[in-house]
């Protein structure tokens, strides 16, 4: 059975888990700007977490396509401060924090973080994994190909399952040459790749469990839902739902999502489906 070790806490996927998103920043495509106090941060998470959230994913640093650069002092300024304020209101939180800084997992573990999100699987800063490693804290890690800023330059495959499977077979094994013993990985919805790719990633997202690790499937209120509709993040609930029953039943461990109560119903349908 998949499980990942948090701080001493065994967390298994015999149930899928549901992370709930807690973005502090004033930019991002959906809630950028609603959580711009430390009350407001608390208020969220308090929410997320009586609706069944497992684990809070906090970010600092918009990585939407063409987002723009924020300075490593200007992401620690927004993340310290509310890492510091959930630890402390929340002891039992499993709190991951979603960058891809070595400085800023080393000073968030150090705070009493439990996971890092790392959109660039270490490719942008070539000792995450080392940090990560000396903290045995679980590690997801991401497939994208250039940055944030350019990503959507870089969509180009012969076959892009067969790219990303080689490519996290070699992330997986760099991480344990570093220590990490968790690790988890994200197929990247969105990043580096057409709205026809992300579909085609979906259909054959069954393919990953041959890595054997845990998957995350982050589809919430993305692109791929609202401009294949020709809506906006704020109408993408539904197609999200949808989405995630999709990932849920090719394999997905972990659900990464704007709206907890609606997907943790979705799992627990899933289980109640399959569980006969």
């Amino acid at each position: 059975m998949k499980s990942i070790n948090c701080k001493g806490k065994l967390i298994t996927f015999e149930v899928p888990k549901v992370m709930g998103i807690l973005n502090v920043t004033p930019n991002s495509f959906f809630d950028g700007g609603l959580h711009n106090s430390l009350e407001k941060i608390e208020q969220q998470t308090e929410r997320m977490l009586l609706e069944g959230a497992d684990i809070i994913d906090v970010g600092a640093y918009s990585t939407q396509p063409n987002a723009p650069f924020v300075s490593e002092e200007e992401e620690l300024e927004r993340i310290v401060p509310v890492v510091k304020h959930l630890v402390n209101k929340f002891p039992d939180i499993i709190l991951s924090v979603d960058t891809f800084r070595s400085e800023v997992a080393k000073q968030t573990l150090d705070l009493g973080a439990t996971i890092i999100n790392d959109v660039s699987a270490g490719n942008l800063d070539d000792k995450m994994m080392q940090v990560v490693g000396s903290f045995k804290a679980p590690y997801i890690m991401m497939h994208m190909k250039g940055t944030p800023q350019n990503m959507q330059q870089f969509t180009s495959y012969d076959d892009v399952m067969h790219e990303m499977i080689y490519y996290f077979s070699d992330k997986i094994a760099q991480a344990q040459q570093h220590g990490i013993v968790d690790v988890i990985v994200d197929p990247g919805f969105g990043f580096s790749k057409t709205l026809d790719q992300n579909y085609e990633v979906l259909n054959k997202l069954d393919l990953l469990q041959n890595l054997d690790v845990p998957i995350l499937s982050a589809l919430s209120r993305k692109s791929m839902i609202y401009k294949f509709f020709e809506t906006t993040p704020q109408e993408a609930l539904n197609g999200t739902t949808v989405l995630n029953t999709i990932s849920l039943i090719k394999g997905a461990n972990l659900l990464r999502v704007h709206d907890v109560k609606e997907a943790v119903e979705c799992v627990k349908l899933y289980k109640k489906t399959y569980s006969n």
